[in-house]
């Protein structure tokens, strides 16, 4: 079988990488010369674990492809998977320009029955714009060439993406034929062998699936944080209360922790376009709205517990651990770390950072602004307090010995509750968490 996925970013090169694996002869395909010329070197764009040795291995093998023009390779694949970027417009709706444009050189370049299936997150309608532009390209060239359009949103964790493509919980598309069932069942059969768990539904809803599934965790997180800094007010320790309502199978356990706010790619992104689809079509999501306010305002969780320990951060020097949105990427887009290094230095102080993988990302957005440091222990030298931001496995056990010694006041902030109190108090610190 033979596919072409455009975009190369998270989501198309990941599902390149895997789909290679399992045997299907790939064809990645972005109008970035630079990026194709460096993965044909074996040079990865993101960080992702794992991802660099699936690249290679599947390229060495003749299996995984890389090209600026997708023109030379449609007429060979069954499949085009559109994965390329739906930035937020500033109303924050999702910018179609490039989901169309593909639509458009798929239009103009196909020759014989293929599928066009967009894979990038949009709002629920797209498929007939899309199909619309196809349309009216074969129309400019006289052709009647039978086509299809088909959703298959992605749900993939950054820093855990290739085991939730070979090995997914759910795979949901939505199809318009008997025929593109079948054509979609015969490519994601080889994952799900043992327990075949695709969803086959109409367009429109695989559309909205997408967004419903990152509205909801969304909105969890942003209502634990919500009981946290009401906890803070009347004295209950989240911990506790997470651990009493997640253990209600109704419930469940699962983004239950409360934190400095939620980041990245997806949620900010796609809780902004759900509010947009609702305006757009005269319906207020007001509960989606509340979940986006709750979370603009966790992200200055971290800098108004600091001014708790500190007073004047005028003239003082934080420490931060952990850069990233989350753990096991570089990602830092609507990261909180840049919302508190902001506000941090706009307030007079000094900002020492240290990550393990997301440094060069920082750097490249906000230049030297603040200092990077070698690592967790050289971050904290002479600060007056230190912000854990983000959970990287290395933070987990600090040597609080070693922090006594070299920090200039012992004074800690757990921006993702991650450490125990009791014993952060034990070793001589003053301790501020979310909720407890």
């Amino acid at each position: 079988m033979h596919i072409a996925i455009v975009g190369t970013g998270y989501v198309g090169l990941v599902s390149g990488a895997c789909f290679s694996e399992m045997g299907i002869d790939v064809t990645c395909v972005d109008i970035d010369a630079g990026k194709i010329d460096g993965l044909r070197r074996g040079e990865i764009p993101i960080y992702e674990p794992g991802l660099e040795e699936l690249v290679r291995r599947n390229a060495e093998a003749g299996r995984l492809h890389f090209t600026t023009d997708l023109a030379s390779c449609i007429d060979d694949v069954e499949v085009v998977f559109s994965a390329v970027g739906t930035p937020p417009d500033e109303d924050g709706s999702a910018d179609l320009q490039y989901v169309l444009s593909v639509a458009r050189t798929f239009g103009r370049h196909i020759k014989k029955y293929t599928i066009l299936v967009t894979k990038s997150t949009v709002p629920v309608g797209t498929s007939r714009k899309v199909r619309e532009v196809i349309e009216e390209e074969l129309r400019l060239r006289g052709e009647d060439i039978e086509f299809e359009v088909a959703s298959n949103p992605e749900f993939l964790k950054e820093g855990a993406a290739i085991k939730d493509f070979m090995s997914p919980d759910r795979v949901v598309v939505g199809v318009e034929s008997d025929r593109a069932k079948e054509v979609m069942t015969k490519l994601y059969r080889p994952f799900l062998m043992n327990n075949f768990r695709v969803y086959f539904m109409d367009i429109p809803s695989a559309e909205m699936t997408k967004y419903a599934a990152n509205a909801m965790l969304a909105t969890r997180i942003s209502f634990m944080n919500d009981i946290a800094n009401l906890c803070d007010l009347v004295g209950a320790n989240v911990d506790m209360v997470r651990k009493g309502i997640g253990t209600d199978a109704r419930i469940g356990s699962k983004f239950l922790y409360p934190g400095c706010g939620y980041g990245g790619s997806c949620f900010p992104k796609d809780v902004k376009a759900l509010v947009r689809t609702g305006l757009d079509h005269g319906y207020r999501m007001r509960v989606i709205e509340a979940v986006e306010e709750v979370n603009e305002r966790q992200k200055s969780i971290v800098v108004d517990k600091l001014r708790n320990a500190l007073g004047d951060l005028q003239g003082r020097t934080v420490a931060l651990w952990g850069l990233s949105f989350k753990p096991e990427t570089d990602d830092m887009r609507e990261a909180p770390a840049l919302v508190i290094i902001s506000s941090l230095l706009s307030a007079g102080a000094a900002v020492r950072v240290y990550d393990p993988v997301a440094m060069p990302e920082c750097r490249r957005r906000i230049g030297d602004v603040v200092t990077y440091c070698n690592d967790m222990y050289d971050a904290v030298v002479d600060a007056d307090a230190l912000a854990l931001v983000t959970e990287w496995k290395e933070f987990r056990v600090p040597s609080w010995s070693v922090l006594r010694k070299v920090m200039k006041s012992a004074k800690v902030v757990d921006g993702r509750n991650i450490y125990d109190k009791g014993e952060v108090l034990s070793e001589g610190f003053e301790y501020y968490a979310i909720g407890k």
